[in-house]
C-alpha cells in the first residue's frame, strides 16, 4: 500500500441553524427550506468581495459530527441495497466532506445569510465558491442504481 501525506484544513467559518441534525433530517440541500447563517472568519471575511452577485454557492464542510463508517457498503433512503459508499450521498465516508448548493439571500459584513440548508448547527466550513449554472450543471443520460427512484 502506498503511504499518503496527511492532509489539513483549517475551517473558513462555521454553520448557524436551528437544525441539529443536519443531512439525517434533510437529506439533499435541494429539498431543503432551513434557513440559516454561515459566519465567516474574520481574517476570511475579505474573500466574500463579489459573491453576494451569485444567487446560489456551493458550501464545502466537514462533518464534524459523523464518525468514520464501518463498512464501505451502506444502503439509502430510496432503496435497501447495498451500494459502494463512494456510488451514493450518505455523510459516512471515510472523509466526511460534504458538498451543499445553497440559496444565497444576502451577506452582512461576515454573514452569509442562507436558504436549502442540509447541515447540522455548528459544521465546520472548509470553503465556499459560487454556483454557475453554465458550469456546473451537465445534461446526463446515466444516473446509475438511482434511476427511477427520484
Amino acid at each position: 500500500m502506498i503511504k499518503t501525506q496527511e492532509v489539513k484544513f483549517n475551517p473558513i467559518g462555521v454553520v448557524h441553524t436551528p437544525s441539529k441534525m443536519g443531512g439525517r433530517k434533510t437529506r439533499q440541500s435541494k429539498f431543503s427550506n432551513i434557513k440559516g447563517k454561515i459566519e465567516i472568519y474574520n481574517e476570511y471575511a475579505e474573500g466574500l468581495k463579489d459573491l453576494e452577485l451569485f444567487e446560489y454557492i456551493i458550501c464545502i464542510t466537514y462533518f464534524h459530527l459523523v464518525k468514520p463508517p464501518i463498512s464501505l457498503l451502506s444502503t439509502t433512503p430510496w432503496d435497501n441495497d447495498l451500494h459502494g459508499i463512494f456510488a451514493i450521498r450518505s455523510p459516512l465516508r471515510p472523509n466526511p466532506i460534504g458538498f451543499s448548493i445553497l440559496k444565497l439571500e444576502k451577506i452582512e459584513k461576515n454573514s452569509l445569510f442562507v436558504d436549502n440548508l442540509d447541515i447540522a448547527d455548528g459544521t465546520p466550513v472548509l470553503d465556499l465558491k459560487p454556483f454557475i449554472p453554465d458550469i456546473d450543471n451537465r445534461e446526463t443520460e446515466k444516473v446509475g442504481w438511482i434511476k427511477d427512484k427520484l
